[in-house]
């Protein structure tokens, strides 16, 4: 049994001697980007609690209140600490409900993007032949379209595919499926890099012998360990998910414009931003910033504290 002084380790001592978990507290830019990333998104997710409004309530916003600036700068009102956007919605609290949308976009689309890459990946890799061929050179073909203009394609296909009543109903549907669908290439390369690894190992060969089917070998026995370089990828592909969200939305291609997230928000601060109204661009756009720079940062973190060759 490890030691210190003769007296066994502590739980706290065991844990902090991980490598990931020493790494992590030796490195103070990802403490700062996980407690930034932490407190923003649990704000997002805890938004009907914090936002000192709901944005989605009619009784709660008054047109009478729209425009207005923050509240240090004159003319504004100290109940709105972010000003108005053209609706008369608290930016505050407008900012908060956004962010949680976007994040749930984001998380959506990275899971979908994820798990169909992976399996795809690991069935490529663990089959090989024409099956590996086919899936891979899928993924080259997408690979050379940018991302944003295939997530635009795809998003207007399956608006087109709903009657238009229901178009803005499922926008969120469709967006979290055009994202996805441009993501999965990434994850099935890494994830076919790793099962080529995993599949020469000898408790795969092993596995084989006694016949145990191939699904069952991919599921339980290569795809758990293939997982560190896909959560890697994954970390860094939610802040690009949240990216693509905002992007589609600003484009009039993702979330309708009455529906707030972040692109919606910096979308619509944008017409008014040459009349003055630089409040309900700015914030949107500085908690965009924030969240996915955080984010990254952290993708960052994990990738290196991940890297065998760097311990």
């Amino acid at each position: 049994m490890d030691k210190i002084d003769d007296k066994p380790l502590t739980r706290w001592q065991r844990f902090k001697d991980n490598d990931i978990v020493w790494s992590f507290l030796s490195s103070p830019g990802a403490m700062i980007a996980a407690v930034v990333a932490s407190v923003m998104i649990l704000a997002c997710i805890f938004a009907p609690v914090i936002a000192p409004f709901d944005p989605f309530d009619p009784a709660q916003i008054s047109l009478w209140d729209g425009k207005l600036p923050p509240s240090w700068v004159e003319g504004g009102q100290s109940k709105y600490l972010l000003g108005t956007d053209n609706q008369g919605r608290d930016m505050f609290s407008t900012i908060l409900y956004g962010g949680r949308l976007s994040i749930l976009v984001g998380l959506a689309a990275v899971c979908l993007g994820m798990v169909l890459g992976v399996t795809l990946g690991v069935i490529a890799g663990y089959v090989g032949g024409v099956t590996d061929a086919v899936i891979m050179r899928l993924a080259d073909v997408q690979l050379t379209i940018p991302g944003i203009l295939l997530a635009i394609l795809i998003n207007g296909v399956g608006r087109a595919a709903l009657p238009y009543e229901l178009r803005d109903e499922f926008a969120i549907y469709v967006v979290i499926l055009a994202i996805g669908l441009t993501d999965w290439p990434q994850f099935a390369r890494v994830a076919r890099g790793a099962t080529l690894v995993e599949t020469n190992k000898e408790y795969v060969q092993a596995a084989r012998i006694i016949g145990l089917p191939s699904l069952l070998i991919m599921s339980r026995h290569i795809m758990p360990n293939t997982l560190r370089p896909i959560l890697v990828i994954a970390t860094i592909g939610l802040a690009l998910a949240i990216i693509s969200e905002a992007t589609l939305s600003f484009l009039g291609q993702g979330i309708p414009p009455t529906t707030p997230s972040l692109g919606t928000l910096i979308r619509v601060g944008n017409d008014y931003l040459f009349s003055g109204l630089w409040w309900i661009t700015l914030f949107p756009a500085v908690a965009l910033i924030v969240l996915v720079f955080s984010v990254n940062l952290l993708g960052d973190w994990l990738r290196d504290a991940l890297n065998p060759k760097l311990r």
